[in-house]
């Protein structure tokens, strides 16, 4: 048996350094500490609680639900330590907010992504469970975001994203001296044609790992540049903000009433109204 004062885990968290005072059960997870700022600046209130390393957190309100928000820098192996130290301090709920590269036809940059599931190119969560195991998005969460998103007006497309460990190599970009990875100059075209909306580095990890742990957990990206069209302009980063923070605002209604029904899980025959 370990005793508590040699774990370093056993009340302030290692990496992300928050306690179980200081973060909401809904948590936001953008990957610059830069978004944070203008996440907060969304909401009624906040007060910053953390800053260490990629990881920054503030906890507030938004619409009079509590919400928490905490960077986790760029890819999975970072965003896995956020959500395994931020579930340790009560946390149950987790949205990815960032910006994504899209792969089809009819998605302007601006728009919004909201994930259902993802393909696990990211390694990080093959440490956690067999390859062959699904990242869904947890049924929830893609609700409130898709409500959100239709209240707010942002336009959006609902689907399978990609995660993937390198932002080069890994999503079929050239590398250092024009270096193609083997298959990479297909990659976006068999992805394209399996009917996969967007690229990333993150979601797939987070959901992933919520599953395994039996947490909520979804994302929603803005759309930054279009590898079919060309198109790249970093264009609708607080849409994804305001798409998320509303959602937690939906959540926390989906699971009064879940509580008021007497039932486990939101399904269509309950209302929010």
């Amino acid at each position: 048996m370990t005793d508590d004062s040699e774990d370093p885990n056993a009340n302030r968290q290692y990496h992300v350094d928050v306690t179980p005072d200081d973060v909401a059960g809904s948590v936001l997870l953008p990957g610059n500490p830069e978004r944070v700022d203008k996440i907060t600046a969304l909401w009624d209130e906040h007060e910053e609680k953390a800053s260490h390393r990629e990881y920054r957190t503030a906890t507030g309100t938004y619409e009079d639900a509590p919400i928490s928000v905490t960077s986790t820098g760029i890819g999975s192996p970072s965003a896995a330590i956020a959500v395994e130290e931020l579930a340790r301090v009560g946390a149950d709920t987790f949205i990815r907010v960032g910006s994504c590269g899209a792969i089809q036809q009819g998605m302007e940059v601006g728009d919004l992504v909201i994930t259902s599931g993802a393909v696990r190119q990211e390694g990080t969560s093959d440490e956690y469970v067999r390859e062959d195991y699904p990242a869904s998005a947890d049924h929830e969460v893609v609700s409130a975001l898709v409500a959100a998103a239709e209240r707010l007006g942002h336009d959006y497309h609902v689907g399978i994203t990609m995660s993937a460990d390198s932002f080069y190599a890994g999503q079929g970009r050239p590398g250092f001296g024009e270096f193609m990875a083997a298959g990479g100059e297909d990659l976006v075209h068999d992805l394209r044609d399996a009917n996969v909306k967007n690229i990333e580095m993150e979601a797939s990890a987070i959901l992933t790992i919520a599953n395994v742990y039996g947490l909520r957990a979804g994302a929603v990206c803005s759309v930054y540049a279009n590898r079919v069209t060309g198109e790249f302009r970093t264009e609708g980063e607080s849409r994804a903000a305001e798409t998320a923070s509303l959602a937690v605002k939906l959540l926390a209604k989906m699971d009064q009433v879940k509580e008021d029904a007497g039932v486990d899980e939101w399904h269509a025959g309950l209302s929010l109204d």
